[in-house]
């Protein structure tokens, strides 16, 4: 195992461990449930909007390491963004996921996100980093 490799679980296991913008808000504009049924990942996502602005978001669910940390790193990265910017976000860790985008053209807030590039070499394991980014999806659908 390289270095690189190394730091990225660490990382990984740092976020799922102390998971940023973990719990639930109090009055929440949208909570979102999404899950995996494949494995049994699951979280809920509440979230208060205003001015199109992304002022707070929480998480709480409970599975597997690579979904939970996804969930933390996607909270801290799209904490108080516009909504257009959160979507454009979650466009660009797809695409890292799904399409091979080079992680060198992310955005900065994605950083953490990178990490769980190495996923991709367990295909069955996509799926559990993308549940928060496509739950965040279909609640900022119920936004519009």
């Amino acid at each position: 195992m390289d270095i690189a490799d190394e730091l990225y679980r660490e990382l990984i296991l740092d976020h799922y461990k102390s998971p940023r913008h973990s719990g639930k808000l109090e009055h929440p504009d949208v909570v979102q449930p999404g899950a995996n049924p494949l494995c049994g990942d699951e979280l809920e996502l509440s979230l208060v909007i205003k001015e199109g602005k992304l002022q707070d978001i929480k998480f709480t669910g409970h599975g597997c390491s690579i979904s939970q940390a996804s969930a933390s790193m996607m909270t801290d990265a799209v904490y108080q963004k516009n909504i257009s910017d959160a979507q454009k976000l979650i466009a660009d860790f797809k695409a890292m996921m799904l399409e091979n985008k080079p992680v060198d053209t992310l955005p900065e807030e994605l950083e953490d996100a990178k990490s769980l590039e190495g996923v991709k070499k367990y295909p069955v394991r996509i799926k559990c980093a993308v549940l928060a980014w496509n739950t965040l999806l279909e609640a900022l659908k119920r936004t519009a």
